[in-house]
C-alpha cells in the first residue's frame, strides 16, 4: 500500500493526440500503476483509475459517492444544476429514484418501440440517400437524429424541439466554458418545467406523463425536482450514448474491412457486433465524477478521503489485455461479455437495452442498404468530442454509389 504523492500527468498538454486516441496514454498509465494524479482537459486536478478490476470495483465501490454534497471545496469543482436524479445520488436515495423510474422504463416499453425504430430509421436513410453526389454525414443524418427522436417520442417532447434539446446536451455535457454549461443546464430546465406543467394538465400515453403519475405500493412518487431531474437525465443520457455508439461503430467497421464483410456475410453477428463496439471504442470515456467519503485503497494506492475526485477509464478498463485477449483488435465474434461500457454496479446504465436496439437496428439497416459504404475523409482528419465524458467522432463523412451513378457507369454498349 503507497500514499507517497504521484506525478501529476497533464492531459490537456497531451493536445489533440490524446483527444483523437486515448487508448495508448491509457495503456502507458496503465503499464505503471491503477491510480494516477491526473489534471483534466478543462483543469481540475482527479484521480484516475485504469485496468478492468480496479475500474470495475471501483464502479461498484459505496464509498466513492455520486452525491456532489460530499465534493471537497478544494477540489475546485462548479456544479452544474441539472435536479435530482440517479446519477448523482447514492442509497437509499437512488435506491428509491432508480425503483421508481425503473417502474416505467421496462423492457416491454423498449422492445415495443422496435418498430418504431425500425421506421424512423427507414426515412432518416431514405433522406440520406437522397443527398445529391451520394456523400453524407453519418451524424447529422442518422447516428444524432434517430435515438433523439426515438427518446423524444418516449418522453414526450414535441418534434420541433428537439434541435434546441442538441445543442443544450452538447453544451452542457462538453463545453470547456462553465458559463456556457450553465446557460445550456437552465435553458433546458425551463423548457422542461414547462413541458412538466403541460403533461399534468394533458397526460398522455409518453413516458414524461407515465413518470407524472407513477407511485410505489407505498405510495411514494417523484417530487417536482425529481421530475425535472430524471426528465433532464434522460433525454440527454437517452440519445448521447447511443449517438456516439452508432458514430463509432460504424467507423470501426470502416476501418476493418474484413469485420464488415464477415458481418454483411451474417447478420446474425449484429447483437455481438454492437458489444464488441461497445467494449473497443465506447461512447463513455470516463463516466461522472465520484467523490471519496473515506480513504479507498485502489490497487495498493490510497486515495485519500474527504471528497476527492475519483474518475474510472472505463475506456481503457475494456482495453485491459488481462481480460480481453488482444485488446487493440477489433473483432465482432469476440466475447466481449463484461465490458463496462455501460457501467457496473448500482449505476449500470438503465436505457442500456434502448441503446443496443437503436445501434442494432441503425447500423444493420445502413448497411443493407449501402452495400458500398466507405470512409469519405482520412481517419486521422476526424475531429473528436472534447473533453472525458463523451466520446465519439463530431462528424462522420461517408459516400456511397447512388443508383444514378450506377446507372451512369453500366457501359450501353452500340
Amino acid at each position: 500500500m503507497t500514499t507517497e504523492p504521484h506525478v501529476l500527468v497533464d492531459l490537456a498538454a497531451l493536445g489533440e493526440e490524446f483527444t483523437r486516441d486515448p487508448y495508448p496514454f491509457y495503456a502507458a498509465l496503465r503499464a505503471r500503476g491503477p491510480v494516477h494524479r491526473i489534471r483534466m482537459p478543462e483543469g481540475t486536478d482527479a484521480w484516475l483509475v485504469v485496468g478492468y478490476e480496479e475500474g470495475r470495483a471501483a464502479l461498484a465501490d459505496p464509498r466513492l459517492s455520486k452525491d456532489w454534497d460530499n465534493v471537497s471545496d478544494t477540489v475546485g469543482l462548479s456544479r452544474v444544476p441539472t435536479g435530482a436524479h440517479m446519477l448523482n445520488a447514492d442509497p437509499p436515495h437512488h435506491t428509491r429514484l432508480r425503483k421508481l423510474v425503473a417502474k416505467e422504463f421496462t423492457p416491454r416499453r423498449v422492445e415495443a418501440l422496435a418498430p418504431g425504430v425500425q421506421r424512423i430509421t427507414d426515412e432518416l436513410l431514405d433522406a440520406m440517400l437522397a443527398e445529391p453526389g451520394g456523400r453524407a454525414d453519418l451524424v447529422k443524418s442518422l447516428a444524432f437524429p434517430l435515438p433523439m427522436s426515438v427518446i423524444c417520442e418516449l418522453v414526450g417532447v414535441p418534434f420541433l424541439d428537439r434541435a434546441s434539446f442538441r445543442r443544450w446536451s452538447d453544451d452542457a455535457l462538453t463545453s470547456p466554458d462553465l458559463d456556457t454549461r450553465r446557460e445550456a443546464t437552465a435553458a433546458a430546465s425551463e423548457y422542461l418545467t414547462g413541458l412538466l406543467e403541460q403533461k399534468r394538465q394533458r397526460p398522455g400515453e409518453d413516458l414524461l406523463s407515465a413518470l407524472i403519475r407513477t407511485t410505489d405500493e407505498d405510495g411514494d412518487r417523484l417530487s417536482a425536482e425529481e421530475l425535472l431531474g430524471t426528465v433532464w437525465l434522460l433525454l440527454v443520457a437517452g440519445h448521447e450514448t447511443t449517438v456516439n455508439l452508432i458514430s463509432s461503430g460504424v467507423l470501426a467497421l470502416l476501418r476493418h474491412p474484413e469485420q464488415l464483410a464477415a458481418l454483411r456475410a451474417d447478420f446474425s453477428l449484429i447483437d455481438n457486433a454492437v458489444e464488441e463496439m461497445l467494449r473497443y471504442d465506447g461512447p463513455v470515456e470516463t463516466p461522472t465524477y465520484r467523490f471519496t467519503t473515506e480513504p479507498v485503497d485502489i490497487g495498493g494506492t490510497v486515495v485519500p478521503g474527504g471528497g476527492e475526485l475519483v474518475l474510472v477509464a472505463v475506456a481503457d478498463a475494456d482495453r485491459d489485455p488481462l481480460r480481453f485477449p488482444a485488446p487493440e483488435r477489433f473483432d465482432i465474434r469476440r466475447d466481449a461479455r463484461g465490458h463496462l461500457a455501460f457501467g457496473h454496479g448500482i449505476h449500470y446504465c438503465l436505457g442500456a437495452p434502448l441503446a443496443r436496439l437503436e445501434a442494432r437496428i441503425a447500423i444493420r439497416t445502413l448497411l443493407e442498404r449501402c452495400p458500398d459504404l466507405a470512409l469519405d475523409v482520412h481517419p486521422a482528419a476526424l475531429t473528436w468530442r472534447p473533453g472525458l465524458l463523451i466520446r465519439g467522432p463530431q462528424q462522420l463523412p461517408l459516400r456511397w454509389t447512388t443508383d444514378r451513378q450506377k446507372a451512369n457507369s453500366v457501359p450501353t454498349g452500340e
